[in-house]
């Protein structure tokens, strides 16, 4: 469809939204609805098993026991160099199969663990709170998330900043346009440091302050804070609920470190930990973070849309350990309820009706990250489609 043709069919559709960037950047906006795409999808995709689902979280915790029980045995080498190289091997492969049991708990805040919602608490409470994730709190924000993916003033991860917010003059006053811009400039080393903040601690402190989320006028916007605007008054206990079980979670590690050894706890637990922070942080960003997408304001974004706003991507032999969420996630964002195990059948039904508006980006995982990263700086103020700048 060329500019002018989409000019013609779907502007009058979308009632005089600003769709300019999208205009010039060829970029079409679709007008599916859900049920085409619903209807698309065998009836049987959406069914759950619970016994299937406590599989998986067999599974997972039978490879995180045996990988335990290994590490057991590093310290026993005499060998200062094979010890070196036997724990981060534990860690990294501690942090992927974690990132599953993650994954299954954040299936849990879904209810596509099972059709019974009293086992999807039940699991994703302990789920999640064995991984230091306050479930309730953070399923409620994650429930918005997929409710407003992609809209610029209702989405609730990785939301762009403006050009105002960057601190850049108006369009029509910058002399650098659309950029690239001399004040996002910097080494590669400083790049890589930046990154490597960011998928350390970038997790926790979005729990903790809400990092990378919608901006608000109060003191502590937190997963961690019932009283803050991210949940109604009906949601108070379900966020002390949360509370209680992470803090539960970090009294037996503790404990743990006062029978065992604080050094224990750390290499056992804390380190693999924050390889699980990475993990979600790179597939979460990737997801979402791309310069051949747009984010919606209010004239042109619609559920259909904001969930076509992802980015399906593969990352080897880790999709079998991560259950598939990041290779099937448009689908996970058309359908959240439906179960991991589904989701590859369901995206071969997707990408017929969507065709060119299904995303799936082979570019190796590394060389995405690096050009999202250095191009995804901005997005203007105005306009119903924006794009990221740098």
């Amino acid at each position: 469809m060329s500019g002018k043709q989409q000019k013609e069919d779907v502007l009058p559709l979308l009632k005089g939204a600003k769709i300019d960037e999208a205009l010039d950047k060829g970029f079409e906006i679709h007008n599916f609805s859900i049920k085409e795409i619903r209807d698309a999808i065998p009836a049987h995709c959406f069914e759950r098993d619970t016994l299937k689902s406590m599989s998986y979280v067999a599974h997972d915790f039978l490879l995180a026991s045996i990988l335990f029980f290994m590490a057991t045995y590093i310290d026993s080498f005499q060998s200062l160099t094979v010890r070196m190289i036997a724990w981060p091997i534990y860690w990294v492969c501690q942090g992927i199969v974690c990132t599953g049991i993650w994954v299954l708990g954040h299936e849990c805040g879904h209810q596509g663990f099972s059709a019974h919602k009293y086992v999807n608490y039940i699991m994703g409470m302990l789920l999640h709170s064995f991984l230091l994730v306050p479930f309730h709190s953070w399923r409620i924000t994650h429930s918005q998330h997929h409710k407003n993916t992609g809209h610029m003033t209702q989405d609730q991860v990785f939301v762009p900043y403006t050009r105002e917010q960057v601190g850049l003059p108006t369009k029509k006053n910058d002399p650098e346009g659309d950029g690239p811009h001399k004040i996002f400039e910097e080494s590669p080393i400083w790049t890589l440091l930046d990154m490597c903040k960011i998928f350390i601690f970038g997790w926790p402190v979005y729990l903790l302050a809400n990092l990378s989320g919608q901006p608000h006028s109060e003191s502590w916007t937190s997963h961690f804070n019932p009283y803050c605007s991210l949940y109604t008054k009906k949601q108070f206990w379900d966020v002390i609920q949360s509370i209680l079980g992470v803090a539960t979670m970090i009294s037996i590690l503790y404990y743990a470190s006062t029978v065992f050894g604080s050094l224990a706890v750390i290499k056992f637990y804390v380190v693999p930990y924050f390889f699980v922070n990475f993990w979600l942080v790179l597939i979460t960003y990737l997801q979402h973070s791309d310069p051949m997408l747009p984010h919606y304001r209010e004239g042109v974004w619609n559920f259909q849309r904001g969930a076509a706003l992802t980015v399906d991507r593969s990352y080897g032999i880790l999709d079998y350990f991560h259950h598939n969420i990041s290779d099937t996630h448009v689908a996970h964002h058309f359908f959240s309820t439906m179960p991991h195990y589904h989701a590859a059948e369901a995206t071969k039904h997707i990408k017929k009706v969507l065709g060119k508006h299904y995303y799936f980006d082979p570019t190796p995982i590394h060389k995405a990250l690096w050009r999202s990263w250095r191009t995804c700086r901005f997005v203007e103020n105005e306009g119903d489609v924006v794009f990221y700048k740098n």
